[in-house]
């Protein structure tokens, strides 16, 4: 369950403790007049649970055809919700002896709700109103209650609730807070070993298939050396030749990868060299486009990034991915702009295509995904092998147009920086 639908969730619980407090309040009013003769004043307590009926009902109709949609908007609906409670209950608490009353410890309640459901600051409100309007009361409370020693009795209540308020405040506030993060950490890692086991079955899929490709390759390669001998000049053949060397070349560097992998070989490699592999690979696949790319400075160059075989293929794969895409748009641009801040070398991809998708944004990266482009598989491994580096992938869509993909990277100073 994400944390906003289990706020949204709360809001509704909260909805339904308070219509069960308010049959509960019913019942003790007429108990209290009824059985024990105790006359308490019915006009303005039946008025009070009144306006508590009227705003629950209000509250649960708004609600349900009004779906919250961001966390703040959440925090402020609950926060509306338990400042009406500590509201209502202190009115009734006031008419029906005030600090005297033997349930004005459930002033605690609201708190209690504010430390598991709000953020520090929140809870902080929450706690100052239901200690001033306990204080109210006791300031309020007849002088015909003040004989012998009960002026004392009365501050020791306030002293009492004041420390019972902060108890409940600070340990509560940090057991719930240590708790959601226990079950964002049990998410993440949930998520992680989904996605490495996503990765794994790619991996056995790849490997199975490379190795069926290595004999039609090979046999494709005796033929094309056959009709060469025949026809020597013949421009179709020599391209054949070459893309079947691409293959090969394709096919030992797969293998070189795995193994890189298994042994978990990561080296250092300047900015400077890995850029040049970059443009190196952009010229020879895509001599047809127009890349702008926006160099750092020359001594920036030479900082070094840890990296293993697996992030020249990541990158590749974004920027083929914006290549396609402002080709698909009718555009041959693309802008690779690289820059390193706070220890950081990043490099941004800016395509001139038709941009993501909100769909698309909530998805790429994530997991696989369906893309008559081929975003999604792709930007899926990228986003895996970054993440193995220590590094991050972000996708945005551009305010002119097209969409930006920013990968972020901690150089090697940083890295030990960190250590």
């Amino acid at each position: 369950m994400s944390p906003l639908f289990k706020n949204a969730s709360q809001i509704q619980v909260i909805i339904a403790l308070r219509s069960i407090a308010i049959t509960i309040q019913l019942v003790l009013i007429l108990f209290v007049n009824l059985a024990l003769n105790y006359e308490l004043p019915w006009t303005p307590l039946f008025t009070i649970i009144f306006l508590e009926i009227s705003f629950t009902l209000a509250s649960y109709f708004y609600y349900q055809q009004n779906h919250l949609a961001h966390k703040k908007v959440v925090h402020k609906a609950i926060l509306i919700q338990i400042c009406a409670d500590i509201l209502f209950l202190s009115l009734l608490l006031f008419y029906s002896g005030g600090a005297t009353n033997a349930f004005v410890s459930l002033l605690l309640i609201p708190i209690a709700i504010a430390a598991v459901t709000l953020t520090p600051f929140l809870l902080t409100i929450v706690s100052l109103l239901a200690i001033i309007s306990y204080s109210l009361m006791l300031w309020f409370l007849p002088m015909s209650v003040m004989h012998g020693n009960m002026e004392g009795h009365f501050i020791g209540m306030g002293i009492n609730f004041l420390f019972s308020a902060l108890v409940v405040a600070l340990v509560v506030g940090k057991m719930a807070r240590n708790i959601n993060q226990q079950e964002l950490a049990i998410a993440a890692y949930r998520e992680n070993l989904l996605k490495q086991e996503q990765v794994t079955a790619l991996g056995v899929a790849s490997a199975q298939v490379t190795h069926q490709l290595a004999t039609p390759i090979a046999t494709v390669q005796l033929l094309t050396d056959e009709l060469q001998d025949d026809f020597p000049d013949n421009p179709v053949i020599i391209d054949m030749q070459n893309q079947l060397g691409r293959c090969r070349e394709s096919l030992d560097v797969f293998r070189s990868m795995v193994f890189a992998i298994k042994d978990q070989t990561i080296t250092a490699i300047s900015i400077k060299d890995l850029l040049q592999q970059i443009v190196d690979n952009l010229t020879v696949n895509y001599p047809e486009m127009n890349i702008d790319i926006q160099n750092i400075s020359v001594a920036e160059q030479k900082t070094l990034i840890m990296a293993d075989v697996t992030l020249l293929p990541a990158i590749l794969n974004l920027i083929n991915n914006g290549i396609r895409a402002s080709k698909a748009n009718d555009s041959d641009k693309i802008i690779l702009t690289t820059q390193i801040i706070d220890g950081i070398w990043q490099l941004v991809i800016r395509d001139f295509g038709l941009g993501f998708t909100l769909e698309k944004l909530s998805e790429l990266g994530v997991k696989p995904v369906d893309s008559e482009q081929g975003f999604g598989m792709a930007v899926f491994l990228s986003h895996v092998s970054l993440e193995r580096l220590g590094g991050k992938l972000a996708l945005t869509n551009h305010q002119d147009g097209g969409a930006l993909v920013t990968l972020s990277i901690p150089t090697k100073n940083r890295m030990i920086n960190d250590e």
